[in-house]
């Protein structure tokens, strides 16, 4: 199930799964169909940006933006991995999403992709480095948690919101300690294209926008435009607390 916020945190509510660590396809946004099957430089421009993603992406650390084209045919693009994917899981899920946006939004200007692994944007509206806390929320199919982990829990991811801005790849993981009722995992993840407070700014209305929505359920996701977060009562495939991450 997932609830879809515009920057207005207005919401809607549709039905939606997303589950395990695999590198599929959470939820997609396109814009009103607005055909450019005569336009070839726009097709060419964007055939052209999303080459350009898919080679740099994985190999500057996965994040990558550009624009390709002038006045009425530019587009502009960015490409983001989550902060613990392998270059080469990295160009696989960049690649995989650019076919989906092709094939699910084949006539639209804007696009918004998300994928378990990585998360694709294009527009002919220069985008980059402005802030939109647009958001989707993935409500994984599980139980509600113990109360007295959930205050623990919006604590732990509070500090996320705190943290992740003056990490150098804006992404972090957390671990929260709950003894005989098991570990809970927290992630939380900015696009580069935005500033440190932008950042802040985005995750902590996320924090706030889906505090009542998610309630205590055990596991749920938040992808947005511009930061993402995730709520785990498991480890994730690649996830690794005992190297680089913290402990709250």
């Amino acid at each position: 199930m997932f609830f879809l916020f515009t920057p207005s945190l207005s919401l809607i509510l549709c039905s939606f799964f997303c589950r395990a660590d695999m590198n599929k396809n959470c939820s997609q946004q396109c814009s009103k169909s607005d055909s450019f099957s005569g336009d070839s430089d726009f097709k060419v421009n964007l055939k052209s940006l999303l080459e350009s993603l898919a080679e740099n992406g994985p190999v500057l650390n996965g994040f990558y933006s550009t624009s390709k084209g002038k006045s009425s045919t530019q587009i502009f693009g960015l490409v983001q991995c989550r902060g613990d994917i392998s270059a080469n899981n990295c160009g696989s899920c960049i690649k995989n999403s650019s076919v989906f946006a092709l094939s699910e939004c084949p006539e639209s200007r804007d696009v918004v992709i998300w994928f378990r692994w990585c998360f694709l944007r294009y527009s002919t509206d220069n985008f980059l480095g402005v802030l939109d806390q647009t958001s989707v929320a993935v409500l994984n199919d599980t139980n509600y948690d113990d109360p007295s982990l959930v205050s623990d829990g919006q604590s732990l991811m509070a500090g996320l919101a705190s943290s992740v801005p003056y990490q150098s790849l804006m992404f972090q993981i957390a671990v929260l300690e709950g003894g005989v009722r098991g570990k809970r995992y927290g992630m939380a993840q900015c696009t580069r294209d935005i500033s440190g407070s932008d950042c802040g700014l985005c995750l902590n209305a996320q924090l706030d926008a889906f505090r009542t929505t998610i309630g205590s359920k055990k596991d749920w996701e938040v992808y947005g435009f511009n930061c993402f977060m995730w709520w785990k009562n498991h480890l994730e495939l690649f996830w690794s607390v005992d190297d680089g991450s913290d402990v709250l």
